[in-house]
């Protein structure tokens, strides 16, 4: 019995790499870090988030690792951790526990690229209008028809 003779399968590459596009969206940030102490009282509304509504978010989120850290004598703080190696760290002392999950939220939507500040010399302002107007059909000597 001959074999037939086997044709070589051509492959694509092998390997994939992720990217925002149109079709998908992969989220920059990948680990919140939670840190509170148990006996601050600044800390009790951080207390009052992670116990009530931390699982809430986490199972919205379940591509983002969350990590409750306890971290006796030191004000509560949310660190996101993102994807280009950077991180941002917002204090929480002062928010009630609707406002620690709006710093959360807003840990979870950023992007983590580095904040640029507008220069004076890169700001386009203008006291003037623009240099050939606003046209419009009504504001000439003869109406425009159609």
């Amino acid at each position: 019995m001959i074999s037939a003779p086997t044709k070589q399968i051509l492959r694509a590459q092998l390997r994939s790499f992720p990217a925002n596009g149109h079709s998908a969206y992969l989220p920059q940030v990948r680990k919140v870090v939670l840190e509170y102490c148990q006996k601050l009282p600044s800390s009790a509304n951080t207390r009052t988030f992670i116990s009530n509504d931390l699982q809430r978010v986490a199972w919205q989120n379940p591509h983002v690792e969350f990590v409750v850290k306890q971290r006796n004598g030191h004000e509560p703080i949310a660190r996101g951790l993102y994807v280009n190696g950077r991180d941002k760290v917002i204090p929480l002392q002062e928010f009630e526990v609707n406002g620690v999950e709006k710093k959360v939220q807003l840990l979870l939507d950023s992007s983590g690229a580095k904040i640029k500040p507008l220069k004076k010399g890169r700001v386009v302002e203008s006291t003037t209008e623009a240099a050939r107007g606003i046209w419009s059909g009504l504001h000439v000597d003869t109406p425009f028809k159609i």
